[in-house]
Formats: C-alpha cells, sequence, structure tokens
C-alpha cells in the first residue's frame, strides 16, 4: 500500500509541493525561520532544512511527529508514555533524527513553520494525530527541491520497546535498498 501511495509520480509531485513551499524558508537562514522557536521536547528540531542536514551528515533517517502538542490528548498520552523516556532518547539519539511538525491551537508558531508544517501535513497526506513518518530526503541541488523516500509510518504505541520496534523494521527497509 505505501509503494502504491508514493508512486514515482506522487513522489515527484510532493517535491514539487514541498520544495515550492520551502525555497521561501531556505532564503533565511535557519535559525532565523525558526524565530526562536523549538520542540515541545528537547532533541528535536522543528525545521526540515537543519533535519535534513543533520540526517545526510550522520546517514540516520528522519522521523517526523505530526502532532498537536496543547490540544490532542493522544498526542499527550504518546509523548508521556515513549519520547520523554530516557530508553527512547537513547535509542533516538543513535537510530534517528527527530522532527517535530506541531499544528498547536492554543500557541502561536512561526509563520515559516507553520507553512513548512502544512506543506507536509499535505505531503505526507496525515489527517489524524498523532502520526510519526520515518523518511529519508534527497535534494537536487540545482532546484532545491525535495525527493520523500517514505519508509513508513506508525501512531500511537503504548511503550517506548512497542514504538521502538516498529520503527526500527521501518530503518531495516532502508538497509535492504
Amino acid at each position: 500500500m505505501l509503494q502504491s501511495l508514493f508512486s514515482k509520480s506522487s513522489v515527484l509531485m510532493l517535491a514539487i509541493v514541498i520544495s515550492a513551499n520551502l525555497i521561501s524558508c531556505a532564503q533565511t537562514p535557519a535559525k532565523d525561520a525558526n524565530n526562536g522557536y523549538k520542540a515541545e521536547q528537547e532533541g528535536w528540531l522543528v525545521n526540515l532544512d537543519e533535519a535534513y542536514a543533520l540526517s545526510k551528515k550522520t546517514n540516520k533517517p528522519i522521523m517526523a511527529n505530526f502532532t498537536g502538542s496543547d490540544w490532542c490528548g493522544w498526542c499527550k498520552r504518546l509523548s508521556a508514555a515513549v519520547f520523554v523516556k530516557d530508553d527512547f532518547k537513547a535509542w533516538a539519539k543513535k537510530n534517528v533524527i527527530l522532527l517535530e511538525l506541531d499544528f498547536p491551537r492554543g500557541k502561536a508558531i512561526p509563520d515559516a513553520i507553520r507553512t513548512q508544517n502544512a506543506n507536509l501535513q499535505q505531503a505526507f497526506q496525515v489527517s489524524g494525530y498523532p502520526t510519526i513518518w520515518v523518511f529519508d530526503l534527497e535534494k537536487d541541488k540545482k532546484t532545491n527541491q525535495y525527493q520523500i523516500n517514505a519508509l513508513g509510518k506508525t501512531g500511537y504505541t503504548a511503550t517506548v520497546q512497542e514504538f521502538t520496534s516498529g520503527v526500527d523494521q521501518m530503518i531495516a527497509k532502508r538497509a535492504a535498498k
């Protein structure tokens, strides 16, 4: 099913949608685009360009958490059950680049981040929260467009072990290619 969702034409279209809207973000240095905005959890990035750069540097996939941090009950439960735990943090540091894509209702986020998050939500067809996608990105240096290589997605899980073992299976697909 994931293969049909991300056919070659879909990947190209996603790359065009993301890059067209992120080019404006890339015009300013990442720290200016963030305007001091940080993720809810320590160790998570909020800027796709920063996550991409770190992913390339470390050869780790990006794990994006689509969340409603200030209103989504299941998102808060996932955070409390998994993301704040020391064993998750140790696993994540070794295996993935963490990217928080927040859709808050009661707090302001910079326009560039809001636009980036909305574009990624559309590209990944996220309709519920929490949704976690694991993926790699390639960037065309001439066009500044990203191409997504989706490895898989998940949602709420009750334990660190259940969550990390599921993501480990997605990451294993990466090695098999």
